[in-house]
């Protein structure tokens, strides 16, 4: 399969035709500066990285607690992130 590479400004123009390739299967790279920041994928792609991660989640999480060590409540956790955000914006 053979990507695209474009730039924003390109991208910006021509997203209709960026968007039928993705739809026959092309990937468009979408660059700015030279440097890669996003793509237009088929959504079928999109849908398998986006399987692809949630089961790597999922078996990260498995080993986790198929450990024995400490636990937390969601409760705990849910908090600990509350904390987290009010202090990073202070």
């Amino acid at each position: 399969m053979t990507e695209n590479i474009v730039t924003v400004r390109e991208a910006r123009a021509h997203l209709a035709d960026h968007i039928r390739r993705a739809e026959e299967g092309t990937p468009t790279v979408i660059t700015r500066n030279g440097e890669p920041v996003a793509a237009v994928v088929p959504i079928a792609d999109f849908n398998s990285l986006e399987d692809a991660a949630d089961t790597l989640l999922a078996r990260e999480a498995e080993a986790v607690l198929a450990q024995d060590g400490p636990t937390v409540t969601m409760a705990e956790l849910l908090a600990d992130l509350f904390t987290e955000r009010t202090e990073g914006a202070a």
